[in-house]
């Protein structure tokens, strides 16, 4: 297979005697070689004038090199290898064997001197996909987001991986990192002193470094990126309902999007149905912000122990289909008032992502599951952009095809917004489907109206803060209307809409008319907005 990994690892505030000293450097990398199984077939270190030292390892699955600045304390080091053994978890043997922390001089203090600072990245090599029979690059986590976003960037300050291990159903990456885009080694050292007066210290959680969920490869969740992703899921269609008692949850394994719903103090019953339980359990050990409802007055310390919190580990598509295989079959009492499901993006190309968008009987069973004011919640993904084509022909193609089977069993609006600060790479597009068009009527609230119904539905903290750190009424108002990207989609469909042609004034005729039969139509929701909020109508 004509492919590889590359490791490549820059080094600072080393110490200068070991950077100098050819037999020390080269029994580090006789250590390298041997502790990480690659097989070291000649090595040769030579001393450079009038210092430094450059050495170059040849494997029998590539090479090993290095280059030295014994003045300026740093090295830098590559390791390429063709063979099939994972290069990134040789990293704290790396560190252990070439970060040898600076001598302290004659009247120096030990603690003064830094700590050796790494900057490193992984890179694939080569070619796969073509070359090695039934290879998908989704199906390596390297290949996907991770190894893009994370192991490919050597600029960050801090890169630190705090679990990689695979369950039962998938591979889960959990990295701690320092982007020096968004916060920097320096200040957030500072902020760990007892600095008196430092700003750094005096607002440690500033400078924190982010945490970012992989699973399979495909980023999830950040610690920067967790208020705004899953208060924009919850609170929008939470707060459009007059009175949400049960609340349903599909996936939201971290559990952030539980304790979101868990703020209402309307809510009796939040069922969360995660397929993955070692997904629940490391998060609960790795990302513990993401389920901390200590905040909250009568909730728990963790989310999942809250009394109101149901936590199911089981198939949410069998869950629903048998729990609600027609609309009369099950009693009210069971049925949701809001079903939030956040689980995978449609547009991942897998199996099981493509069958939660498009299985009949599913998307049926979560209209079932709804109370008659029910509103149903579904993150889609990367939002699209003035120069995509059409869903349907696209790369949104599931997108098209769950906004079309929702209009068929039965959901009278749909409306997309999205959320810019998820800390994914795109804006985040999130769909709410309302089971009666009545129930949308307060979607177009005003933003003094959202921010009261705030004051009066969320729990208070017990430190006195605000209990949301990114949904407000000023937040709701901008959610009121699709991008124009939308809208451009939309007429770009094969078959281009009527009302994409048609003047505003027109419009007005088209939902006196019907107005529940919109269903998804993001042109008459921005031309008609004004004239929808003048009159009492939603959308």
């Amino acid at each position: 297979l004509p492919a590889g990994q590359h490791l490549l690892v820059d080094i600072k505030d080393v110490d200068s005697e070991f950077l100098n000293s050819e037999e020390r450097l080269a029994s580090a990398m006789i250590d390298l070689t041997n502790e990480s199984k690659l097989t070291l077939l000649s090595y040769h270190c030579h001393s450079l004038v009038p210092i430094g030292v450059s050495c170059a390892g040849v494997l029998l699955e590539s090479h090993v090199a290095f280059h030295t600045w014994p003045l300026e304390g740093v090295i830098t080091l590559d390791l390429f290898t063709c063979g099939g053994g994972k290069l990134v978890p040789l990293m704290p043997l790396i560190e252990r064997l070439f970060s040898v922390k600076q001598t302290p001089s004659e009247g120096e203090n030990e603690e003064d001197i830094p700590e050796p600072t790494l900057l490193w990245a992984h890179k694939l090599r080569g070619f796969r996909e073509g070359f090695a029979p039934g290879y998908v690059r989704t199906s390596n986590p390297l290949d996907e987001g991770l190894g893009w976003s994370v192991l490919g960037r050597l600029d960050f300050d801090m890169k630190r991986p705090l679990l990689s291990t695979k369950t039962a159903f998938q591979h889960v990456d959990i990295y701690e990192v320092l982007d020096p885009d968004h916060r920097d080694l320096e200040s957030y050292q500072m902020s760990l002193s007892n600095t008196d007066g430092a700003y750094e210290s005096m607002h440690p959680e500033l400078f924190i470094p982010n945490k970012i969920l992989f699973l399979d490869g495909v980023q999830q969740s950040t610690l920067y990126g967790d208020a705004p992703y899953h208060e924009s899921i919850v609170h929008p269609a939470m707060f459009t309902h007059e009175n949400p008692k049960r609340v349903a949850i599909i996936g939201g394994g971290e559990g952030a999007t539980l304790r979101e719903a868990l703020k209402h103090n309307t809510v009796e019953k939040a069922v969360m149905i995660e397929i993955d339980e070692d997904v629940v359990q490391l998060s609960r050990e790795y990302l513990k912000e993401w389920s901390d409802c200590s905040n909250l007055v009568g909730s728990a310390n963790d989310c999942f122990e809250d009394p109101r919190a149901e936590v199911r580990y089981e198939d949410a598509t069998q869950y629903f289909i048998s729990g609600f295989p027609t609309d009369e079959a099950v009693n009210g009492s069971d049925k949701f008032d809001v079903i939030v499901m956040d689980s995978l993006d449609p547009n991942v190309k897998i199996s099981y992502a493509v069958d939660l968008y498009s299985n009949d009987a599913y998307i049926e069973s979560l209209y079932n599951g709804l109370t008659e004011s029910g509103i149903l919640v579904i993150q889609l993904g990367e939002s699209n952009t003035d120069d995509d084509p059409a869903d349907e022909v696209g790369k949104f193609e599931n997108r098209a095809i769950i906004k079309e089977k929702l209009k068929e069993v039965g959901f009278k609006s749909m409306h997309i917004y999205t959320e810019e600060h998820c800390e994914f790479q795109w804006p985040w597009t999130i769909l709410v489907a309302f089971k009666d068009a009545n129930t949308k009527q307060n979607w177009h609230r005003s933003a003094a109206e959202t921010d009261l119904e705030i004051r009066k539905r969320l729990l208070t903290t017990k430190s006195g803060r605000p209990a949301l750190r990114n949904y407000d009424g000023a937040t709701h108002y901008n959610y009121q209307l699709p991008p124009k990207s939308f809208e451009i989609s939309y007429c770009r469909q094969e078959e281009t809409p009527d009302e994409c042609a048609m003047l505003t004034t027109e419009f007005v005729g088209v939902v006196e008319d019907d107005d529940s039969s919109i269903a998804y139509n993001p042109v008459l929701e921005r031309r008609l907005n004004h004239i929808v909020k003048a009159d009492k109508l939603a959308i």
